[in-house]
């Protein structure tokens, strides 16, 4: 039924790759983001800077997205062949849309950045701190998505915690002015967004769900299956240079900054460079990656992601971590490695 749903739109796509041979030259490849173009993207415009896309034969355009769910249904009808999306959230639609032709191929967020982030002066700086105030949720939100399994983990009563649904654009705005005592978020987005609208970083609480009891992985790069199996090479060339733009940017943060500066002048290079190092030592270069390389995932770990997922969603089909993660398309481990 989805494929049926999905064929115009994903005939359109194909039309981009039919002349090109698969991995050739001038192969086309349109990339959906999560989000807007902060810090953390700025490994992706560095790879097309340093000519990392071209010289896996790719031409790369890079589109904003509107949250962690965003790119999901955009990769899926075929309107992108490629996007950064939460594997939790890709779960979730895979389960609900069991026909849809996308999966996750590159883990890139090996420690998620799902957070709750409060104000300490609002009486917010642990999880049971919830209780009793509101919290500011955007709907799209990926960290709003995983709030049922920290609740869980943490023992939260939720007939305690007021959810405000808030806009994406209003959600630090509210907690600046203390209309909400907390909100989700990735860490690095809203922690340094409070800081821009003023907060005093003493009075911001960061509480990252990895710490306290969720085992799940983060955002990764998903890929239109279709589009996979007729262009492999073109695959697997992007995430090579996936991997050498993060490389890049661990080795010199400010200059791939500056990347990103090119294609957002309005943003404060200072505040970007001191959110893409966050991203960095929090959720990308793990001890684990710094092992294996980015990319790959621990399928123990993988296991025990579906059984907590399984704990506050009921599966409508059998979970199983082959139809959300495919590692047949990584580069080998020396062409991941980030130091």
């Amino acid at each position: 039924m989805f494929n049926r749903l999905i064929s115009a739109a994903f005939a359109a796509s194909l039309a981009i790759s039919a002349t090109t041979g698969g991995a050739q030259a001038d192969t086309d490849m349109p990339f959906a983001l999560d989000w807007k173009f902060e810090g953390p993207a700025a490994p992706y415009f560095l790879a097309i800077d340093e000519g990392y896309f071209s010289d896996a034969g790719l031409t790369v355009e890079i589109s904003e997205g509107k949250g962690s769910l965003d790119a999901i249904p955009k990769v899926a009808t075929g309107a992108f062949p490629v996007g950064f999306a939460d594997i939790n959230s890709l779960m979730r639609f895979k389960d609900q849309n069991p026909d849809a032709p996308v999966t996750a191929v590159m883990m890139v967020y090996d420690k998620p950045p799902f957070s709750v982030v409060g104000r300490k002066s609002l009486g917010v700086e642990a999880p049971k701190d919830l209780e009793g105030t509101v919290l500011g949720a955007p709907p799209p939100d990926g960290a709003w998505a995983q709030f049922p399994i920290f609740a869980a983990e943490n023992d939260l009563d939720m007939e305690a915690i007021t959810v405000e649904p808030v806009g994406f654009p209003t959600r630090e705005p509210m907690l600046a002015e203390g209309k909400v005592a907390s909100v989700t978020g990735f860490s690095f987005s809203s922690t340094l967004n409070l800081k821009r609208l003023g907060v005093p970083e003493d009075d911001i609480s960061v509480i990252l769900m990895a710490d306290h009891g969720v085992e799940l992985y983060g955002n990764a790069i998903i890929v239109n299956t279709d589009f996979a199996a007729e262009n492999p090479e073109a695959v697997t060339g992007f995430l090579t240079a996936i991997a050498r733009g993060w490389k890049g940017a661990i080795a010199d943060p400010s200059g791939a900054i500056t990347s990103l500066i090119e294609r957002n002048p309005a943003a404060d290079a200072d505040l970007e460079t001191e959110r893409l190092q966050m991203a960095i030592d929090a959720n990308v270069l793990t001890d684990y990656v710094a092992e294996n390389g980015i990319g790959g995932i621990d399928p123990a770990r993988m296991d025990a992601a579906i059984e907590q997922t399984k704990s506050v969603y009921e599966f409508t089909n059998e979970p199983d971590a082959a139809l959300y993660f495919d590692d047949s398309y990584l580069p080998d481990a020396g062409s991941r490695m980030l130091e």
